[in-house]
């Protein structure tokens, strides 16, 4: 017994994603949004799971996601914050 697979491994694609990949995924869920990510990726035609697509999308693909340097006042709120909290990791940990 144990966890169901996400996929089925010998036909998944793994490495790099292709400019084309990225296109199909964008536009399918552009038309259909995110709501089962197990079946996006054999409804947009990818030879991929459905985590590897909900990464690709969460961390590249997402029209909001602002990808580049911060900008003058993005950076004097997370100074003034390190002035703050500091160098602790923990403290969002030991809170939970």
């Amino acid at each position: 017994m144990g966890r169901v697979p996400c996929c089925e491994r010998e036909n998944v694609k793994r490495g790099q994603w292709t400019l084309e990949e990225d296109n199909k995924l964008a536009s399918y869920i552009a038309q259909h949004g995110t709501r089962n990510w197990r079946l996006i990726p054999k409804n947009a035609g990818l030879q991929r799971c459905g985590k590897s697509c909900r990464l690709r999308w969460t961390n590249y693909l997402r029209p909001d996601l602002k990808h580049g340097e911060f900008s003058e006042a993005e950076e004097q709120t997370i100074v003034k914050l390190h002035a703050v909290v500091g160098n602790r990791q923990d403290c969002d940990t030991a809170r939970r």
